[in-house]
């Protein structure tokens, strides 16, 4: 996956807002942080065992990171790996493709392609 593509974690209720508004102001620990959490291809899957377990319900939304040009913060998180941030609103015209969490019969996480 490319270096400028990050996911953003959604529930359906903030799917819908970001689907039927065309933008996304953050979920509650967001506007609490001050920026909107996304991780990359690699960091996703273990964002989703942390912060989202026993959910259902819950979307991918893969963010084209150069669209949002000086938006985007490389900051240290979890176990100081470096997380990109997004210090504005989370506009549906950057996201590049999105989907239902899923997963591969042999338990990978299918990551949303636009296509």
């Amino acid at each position: 996956m490319a270096d400028n593509i990050a996911y953003k974690i959604l529930t359906a209720d903030q799917m819908h807002v970001l689907e039927h508004e065309g933008v996304f102001e953050g979920a509650p620990i967001d506007l609490a942080d001050g920026y909107i959490h996304l991780s990359t291809a690699a960091q996703v899957e273990e964002t989703l065992g942390k912060h989202f377990a026993g959910q259902a319900g819950l979307w991918l939304a893969a963010v084209d990171l150069e669209a949002m040009g000086d938006a985007v913060r490389w900051e240290p998180s979890r176990g100081g790996q470096l997380f990109p941030h997004l210090y504005a609103r989370l506009p549906l015209v950057a996201v590049t493709a999105y989907s239902e969490v899923h997963y591969e019969p042999d338990g990978a996480l299918r990551l949303p392609v636009a296509g």
